[in-house]
């Protein structure tokens, strides 16, 4: 009996509310997909090809599975920028220039989405993201070793080009953005791919943080759907973090390319649609 008393206060009956909502197979479904996209981003980026469309499979609107997915991403990269930079893959001397730049430039990006064409800035992104990728391929030793030697006014100043531009681009569009800023700081200051991927990984983070609050602000959650398949992608996140950090470029390297070119067909078949 007195079990029966607890299951109707307000917070137990609540959450029985919450599960009748819940399609289990559904849900199930989203926290799969969920881990193993968390996993991939957490290599080299690209995972949103695999949770956003999932979200969109179960029927949510478009608006709404993108303030979901992003809950969801957030909470994935959150632990796999914990993993990178516990294992010292994040340079704290060079992010703290970059960071409020790629914060500037994701809030700029929500605020003038309605107001660009995005068919333009999808068919820019797709020839720079082609270019990343097949550039990748033929360039045997590039991000293989890390070559950093140091910060200066220049990679400085080319470094927060790319935070700001990369955090509009993510705020604007999306697909691709660990790929830009993976690619983006092998070439300006030289880092290897597992250091590329860690220092890549938190400026994403913050770009994240910055779009979901706007998400949530407008209502474009569904948390029901989020919070579960939210924990299964820090699972994967650190799955994938444990992988990259003991295979390094190894692992890194063909999942950066894949998921760039995936991102690029993807991104094609948008346009062509």
């Amino acid at each position: 009996m007195y079990i029966l008393q607890l299951y109707n206060y307000p917070v137990l009956s609540l959450a029985k509310n919450i599960f009748t909502q819940i399609n289990l197979s559904t849900l199930a479904l989203l926290c799969v997909f969920g881990f193993i996209a968390a996993a991939v981003d957490s290599i080299a980026g690209g995972g949103g090809l695999i949770s956003l469309p999932a979200f969109l499979l179960v029927g949510l609107p478009t608006r709404l599975a993108l303030g979901t997915n992003k809950f969801c991403s957030t909470s994935g990269t959150l632990m796999s920028s914990f993993e990178y930079g516990k294992n010292s893959k994040m340079n704290f001397k060079l992010l703290k220039y970059l960071f409020p730049f790629t914060f500037l430039g994701a809030a700029l990006g929500v605020l003038v989405v309605l107001n660009i064409n995005e068919t333009f800035v999808q068919s820019l992104a797709l020839i720079l993201i082609l270019f990343v990728g097949l550039f990748s391929i033929f360039s045997k030793s590039r991000g293989i070793t890390n070559n950093f030697k140091g910060l200066n006014i220049k990679n400085i100043f080319l470094g927060i080009l790319l935070a700001f531009a990369i955090g509009f681009y993510d705020g604007f569009l999306g697909p691709g953005t660990g790929s830009f800023l993976i690619f983006g700081l092998i070439s300006i200051f030289g880092f290897d791919y597992i250091n590329a991927s860690g220092n890549a990984k938190f400026l994403n983070l913050i770009s994240n943080i910055t779009a979901l609050i706007l998400f949530a602000v407008h209502g474009q959650v569904n948390y029901i759907l989020a919070i579960p398949v939210a924990i299964c992608m820090i699972f994967g996140a650190k799955l994938g973090t444990r992988l990259a950090l003991l295979k390094g470029a190894k692992i890194i390297k063909p999942v950066f390319i894949s998921m760039s070119l995936a991102v690029a067909v993807k991104m094609l078949v948008s346009i062509l649609s």
